[in-house]
């Protein structure tokens, strides 16, 4: 999925396939007596695409959430370009306006227009002029198809709309990195394939993305590896070729069997 000539000037992605932009070492992570995240080990590198998948419970979001230090973790270390997560102030801040999140709910501010929602990061975090802002955000808006409902207010908009928005939002912030957790599971199923055609075109853009997902057709199209995560343990993790034709363990071709058979 290298990034073409024609990929988009709104993008701004330069991929250096091959560099670790994520590391994650010896991650755990605790909810009381609930282990969540044990002992995770893995690396991203920039312009890769993953999708992590798995059974409800297994850690999938919580993972997705530490990475950006929306959890915390209990021991381990998670660094992004070489630097570890800070825990708090102006850096994680900075850590932040760099990695860009998509949530399952939007997470739209309801009382901003469109417009609205996605020049304030650029304006109030990259110091960005409201002019350069919005003419940056109109190329998003285009981009993922919903120039049309730049001066709506979110509750005007489908939820895939919304979501693609939210996708928009994201990419105005310039990231090295987009997280996305879910984030076509609260939409109606007609809405599902406008939301994933613009997680593909990201994907062949090069945008670093890790994706938590139960999208199977994306995983299969999009990823350049499957992380299969069951019980808090990453139990596979392999290309979506192997994975969906040769999974390893009982655990994967058990899920991968009431999965498929939907």
């Amino acid at each position: 999925m290298e990034p073409t000539d024609s990929a988009p000037a709104t993008s701004n992605i330069t991929v250096r396939r091959g560099e670790p932009l994520v590391v994650v070492t010896d991650v755990n992570k605790n909810f009381g007596d609930l282990h969540v995240l044990k002992n995770i080990n893995t690396v991203v590198t920039r312009g890769e695409v993953v999708v992590v998948i798995g059974p409800s419970g297994s850690g999938k979001s919580t993972l997705c959430r530490a990475i950006n230090r929306l959890e915390t973790i209990d021991s381990g270390s998670i660094t992004i370009d070489g630097m570890e997560l800070p825990a708090e102030g102006r850096a994680l801040a900075q850590l932040r306006a760099d990695v860009g999140m998509v949530f399952q709910a939007f997470n739209l501010f309801a009382h901003k227009t469109v417009l609205e929602n996605i020049t304030l990061g650029p304006i109030k975090v990259r110091g960005m002029s409201k002019a350069d802002a919005e003419e940056k955000a109109m190329a998003l808006l285009e981009r993922v198809g919903v120039a049309n409902q730049a001066h709506k207010m979110p509750a005007q908009l489908s939820g895939g709309q919304q979501q693609r928005v939210a996708i928009a939002r994201a990419l105005a912030m310039t990231p090295k990195l987009i997280l996305l957790d879910e984030p076509t599971s609260a939409l109606d199923p007609e809405m599902i394939n406008e939301v994933l055609e613009v997680m593909i075109d990201l994907a062949n853009d090069g945008m670093t993305m890790i994706v938590v997902t139960h999208e199977m057709g994306f995983a299969r199209r999009a990823a350049d590896r499957v992380i299969f995560m069951a019980d808090g343990e990453i139990v596979e993790e392999t290309t979506p070729e192997r994975f969906f034709t040769d999974p390893q363990s009982t655990r994967a071709k058990d899920f991968l069997s009431k999965i498929l058979a939907h």
